[in-house]
């Protein structure tokens, strides 16, 4: 079993280490000092990363009632 889950993850580890670069047409919009669309960006940004904070948060809340109530 072990083995089935290494032959699974170790792509996994591999694909996610190439998945840190920047889109080239991002960071040439951002370089180029146009402050309206930076601030777009960024926003688009902070939007798309708050909502797997608040899906982990929302787990765990069903998580804790769902063993409080069992006891």
């Amino acid at each position: 079993m072990k083995k089935i889950k290494f032959i699974f993850s170790f792509p996994i580890i591999l694909i996610t280490q190439t998945t840190y670069s920047q889109c080239a047409m991002c960071k040439a919009v951002v370089e180029n000092g146009d402050n309206k669309m930076a601030e777009g960006i960024n926003g688009g940004i902070i939007y798309l990363m708050i909502f797997p904070y608040l899906f982990l948060a929302l787990g765990i809340y069903f998580l804790y009632r769902k063993f409080k109530t069992k006891k």
